[in-house]
């Protein structure tokens, strides 16, 4: 599939459409202490940190340094602008090439990051030399097997279809760090608060910052926000969660 380029739309309308409230990015910082020691600081690697969206957290929550590393120019620029943190540093670079010295991390961080990867074998090496002996590596992403179950994927079954052509397999995904010498050893789930309500989420998904947009016509979109538009009074109002698998790996 063709590789998405953050630099012409998306970095536009990226940190809208995909914001996060405090409640999620504690669920997920939290998520990542089950899997760490409790000594602190920890520094970390926040590897497509695109915006900034879970960058400034990680060094909050853990003490800093964390390192945003972001390949598309403009993301970077708009997370240098909009999430600064005294203890965040963002660098152009990419799985491929990652601007940090050897064994300078203690934990790694691939956020809906990974399907967009060229060369993974260099990417897991890549992630192998800057994470330290017995560092952590967690690697969130959605699965072609295991794909979310969200609303508008249930309303429009075709977006669906094309999303999933994004990704690949879980086993295929553990086998792309496994063979680069990573350990698993630990898979988790994580139910998190993406919007307060429906109406709020709805209006995120019109912005259009999820990949997945970058993937069909103009046509195929608006059909599918048309069928929403005719769906939304019998959809659930409230809060939206979504429940998102995290492996974690031990280098």
């Amino acid at each position: 599939m063709e590789k998405v380029d953050y630099d012409a739309r998306l970095h536009a309308v990226y940190a809208a459409g995909r914001q996060m409230s405090p409640d999620a990015r504690q669920t997920w910082m939290e998520a990542f202490a089950r899997h760490l020691p409790e000594r602190r600081p920890l520094v970390w690697l926040d590897l497509g940190s695109g915006t900034g969206r879970l960058t400034p957290s990680l060094a909050s929550a853990f003490g800093g340094p964390a390192h945003g590393v972001e390949p598309s120019e403009k993301m970077r620029a708009r997370a240098v602008a909009h999430a600064r943190h005294p203890a965040v540093t963002y660098r152009a670079g990419s799985a491929e090439h990652i601007p940090l010295p050897d064994a300078s991390c203690d934990a790694a961080l691939l956020f809906f990051v990974w399907h967009h990867v060229v060369d993974r074998d260099r990417g897991a090496q890549e992630l192998r030399r800057v994470v330290k002996p017995g560092g952590r590596l967690f690697v969130q992403a959605n699965f072609s097997d295991r794909m979310p179950d969200v609303w508008w994927f249930r309303v429009v079954p075709q977006w669906r279809n094309v999303d999933k052509a994004q990704f690949r397999s879980e086993e295929e995904v553990k086998r792309d760090f496994t063979g680069a010498g990573w350990a698993l050893v630990a898979r988790d789930e994580v139910t998190w608060l993406r919007a307060a309500n429906l109406a709020e989420d709805f209006e995120r998904l019109k912005l259009r910052a999820v990949s997945v947009f970058e993937h069909m016509s103009a046509e195929a979109a608006e059909a599918g926000f048309a069928r929403i538009e005719t769906a939304l009074p019998s959809l659930d109002d409230g809060p939206q969660y979504e429940t998102s698998a995290l492996l974690v790996f031990q280098n």
